[in-house]
């Protein structure tokens, strides 16, 4: 039996502990308290930009707090996350990473890796399209074919950059006699308008990323990268059809944090991401964005960037 001694001096030893665990609950549920910095990996006016800065807008009205963006350009998209990198593993700063920026490392670019971050979700997937101006002589996507087989390198593709998707596709087009010549811009709103000015004949792209465009009718699609057509451009053939085997390299952005941000406030952000990706203010965007797309698991986000890196790394292997 417990003297009064010994019950004071149990309830000195547990009182504590009950107090700390109780502040250390309270503090796990308190998360977010401060603005969530969103470091977009491009800048202004691309796609990346403009996915960042909705989603920041929906997750404040979910999480209550301010998300910030802060756009670091540069670099294919490293820049950004080195930044990310530098900052403290606590979920108070979230990236966007793209397919482009995986790509990148692919192509030896960078010092970051897969293993470097944890994809919280993947928010937007799409095809790439060749895209032309209005006034371009190349109605269907075997013109093109055999104009650029008739004249090798002559005709100009606006890209955004060397080891790329863009790049992939455009060498592996060379490979079976249709080479064309990369014109790579870093700066996105350059890269869209490069064709409309004559400085390119084309551009290779995702509908998203022009989508003002071809809206207004400056620009029409040649040619989906698929295996299938894409739902808002029913007319316009796939690769597959022309029996090629370029349809495994998707444009994808996620929203990542830096690994060892601990597994709670990643559930919460993870939580809140995809409670907006369902909202009707969502579903508006992306379908002005082509660029709907289902919800991920944890696993399956993961392994969607793992192996889009391997295709492109064995990819860019095959053509070296």
């Amino acid at each position: 039996m417990f003297t009064k001694f010994a019950k004071h001096a149990l309830f000195g030893l547990v009182a504590p502990a009950l107090i700390l665990g109780g502040a250390q609950s309270a503090m796990a549920q308190a998360y977010p308290e401060r603005p969530i910095e969103v470091i977009v990996t491009f800048g202004p006016g691309g796609g990346a930009d403009s996915m960042g800065r909705q989603m920041g807008r929906l997750l404040e009205q979910r999480l209550n707090v301010a998300f910030p963006v802060v756009n670091v350009a540069g670099a294919s998209g490293n820049a950004g996350l080195t930044q990310l990198l530098g900052n403290a593993a606590d979920g108070y700063s979230i990236a966007t990473m793209i397919a482009l920026t995986v790509s990148s490392w692919a192509a030896g670019l960078g010092s970051s890796t897969v293993d470097d971050f944890e994809v919280v979700a993947v928010t937007q997937d799409s095809p790439s399209m060749l895209f032309v101006p209005r006034n371009s002589p190349f109605k269907t996507f075997k013109d093109f074919l055999d104009h650029a087989k008739a004249n090798p390198g002559q005709l100009k593709v606006a890209t955004s950059g060397y080891g790329t998707q863009d790049d992939i596709t455009l060498k592996y087009l060379a490979s079976l006699g249709y080479e064309t010549t990369n014109v790579p811009f870093s700066r996105p709103a350059e890269r869209y308008s490069a064709p409309l000015g004559g400085h390119t004949d084309m551009i290779y792209e995702e509908p998203g990323d022009v989508a003002q465009l071809l809206q207004a009718g400056q620009l029409r699609p040649l040619v989906v990268f698929d295996d299938k057509r894409h739902e808002s451009f029913p007319d316009v053939e796939t690769s597959r059809e022309h029996d090629m085997d370029i349809s495994d390299l998707p444009n994808f952005r996620t929203i990542v944090v830096r690994k060892g941000t601990p597994a709670d406030r990643v559930e919460v952000l993870r939580n809140a991401i995809n409670d907006a990706l369902e909202s009707d203010e969502w579903k508006q965007f992306c379908a002005q964005t082509y660029t709907c797309t289902r919800i991920y698991s944890p696993e399956e986000a993961e392994a969607h960037v793992r192996n889009f890196y391997e295709t492109v790394k064995a990819r860019l292997d095959a053509t070296n």
